[in-house]
C-alpha cells in the first residue's frame, strides 16, 4: 500500500469539537476508581462551553469529585465514509446555587438508566481534541455484516 494515498487524520478545532458534542446524548465518562480506570455511559448535554449530566451518589459521584476525568463520543457518517471521536478532560464539580440547578433541571437532562439520579456535575475542560479519518472499507478486515461501514460498499 502507498502511504501517500492513505487519508490523513483531520484534527477538529474546539469549537467543531462542540458541535460534534452537540448533536449527541450519549457519552462515555473516564475516571479513575482506586488507582485505575473505569468508563461509565453518561447521559448528557453541552451547556455554555461545559458538559452537564447527572447521577447518583456512588463510585461515578466520588470518582469525578476526586480527580479528574474525561468524556468521550463518537461517530460515523454514512454520508463521507468518516468516523470521528471528541475527547473533553477536566474537572467536574457538583451543581449546588439554586438558580445553576434550575437552569439544569431546564435542560431537560433525562437518564436513561433508572434509580435516583438527583445530583447535576458540570464537567468544565481543560483539553478538547477530536479527529476525523477515513475509515477501510469492510471487507479489509472482514468486518461484520452489521457494521455501519457496510452499507458504503455495496
Amino acid at each position: 500500500m502507498n502511504p501517500q494515498s492513505v487519508d490523513p487524520v483531520e484534527r477538529l478545532t474546539p469549537d467543531e469539537c462542540f458541535e460534534l458534542l452537540g448533536q449527541s446524548t450519549v457519552g462515555r465518562l473516564a475516571v479513575i476508581v482506586e488507582s485505575h480506570p473505569d468508563i461509565f455511559p453518561v447521559n448528557y448535554v453541552v451547556d455554555h462551553g461545559s458538559i452537564v449530566f447527572r447521577t447518583g451518589i456512588g463510585t461515578k459521584f466520588w470518582s469525578t469529585m476526586r480527580d479528574p476525568c474525561a468524556l468521550e463520543i463518537d461517530g460515523f457518517d454514512a454520508g463521507s465514509g468518516k468516523a470521528w471521536s471528541v475527547v473533553v478532560r477536566g474537572s467536574a464539580h457538583l451543581i449546588l446555587d439554586r438558580q445553576e440547578t434550575a437552569a439544569a433541571d431546564a435542560l431537560h437532562l433525562d437518564p436513561w438508566q433508572p434509580g435516583t439520579k438527583s445530583h447535576y456535575l458540570r464537567l468544565t475542560w481543560d483539553a478538547v481534541t477530536g479527529r476525523r479519518f477515513k475509515t477501510t472499507r469492510p471487507d479489509i478486515w472482514a468486518t461484520p455484516v452489521w457494521d455501519a461501514r457496510s452499507e458504503l460498499f455495496h
